[in-house]
């Protein structure tokens, strides 16, 4: 479901899968090729919200004021709050990243981590914890950051293909 708040209309790309339970209000922009899942909750309202191309956003999770890169996994029933994103990160589930923090492209940030206000996570670490502590990834985790993200392009041009449920 799309909404108009503020004057501001949601804009999706074509290649785009929007699942018809995600609900997308305000200043959203869904770049092409991203995939928003079942019960995902894009706001634009106080400042835009951007989805980057090829990027995952999966069921449950809630973006507000989040700009997110490219190529991004954004798990399941994660929060993203007025806060940045960069290219190729892994957004563990259930993570939480708060008000002006900022994750650098190449990162992970572990399941069930909290990202706290203002926090900067330096590109190519692992943000783990509650609140997060920061170290070097390793070549294998590194490596899951990829790989997950080609699943969720895979499963993105199969629901596309798939088409429309019928009502």
């Amino acid at each position: 479901m799309e909404r108009d708040v503020l004057g501001e209309s949601p804009s999706v790309a074509d290649s785009a899968f929007v699942s018809e339970m995600a609900y997308l209000v305000g200043d959203v922009d869904v770049r092409p090729d991203a995939s928003l899942w079942p019960f995902v909750c894009l706001r634009g309202d106080g400042r835009a919200t951007t989805v980057g191309r090829e990027t995952n956003v999966q069921e449950f999770s809630m973006l507000h004021g989040a700009h997110v890169g490219d190529r991004v996994t954004v798990g399941h029933n994660v929060v993203i709050d007025y806060a940045d994103i960069g290219d190729d990160v892994l957004v563990g589930m259930s993570s939480t990243v708060q008000y002006g923090a900022t994750v650098e492209s190449n990162s992970l940030v572990a399941a069930g981590s909290l990202v706290t206000e203002d926090t900067v996570v330096p590109a190519g670490h692992l943000a783990y914890g509650v609140p997060a502590e920061t170290r070097e990834l390793t070549p294998e985790q590194a490596a899951v950051i990829e790989e997950t993200a080609d699943h969720y392009r895979e499963n993105r041009r199969a629901y596309k293909a798939a088409g429309e449920l019928e009502q």
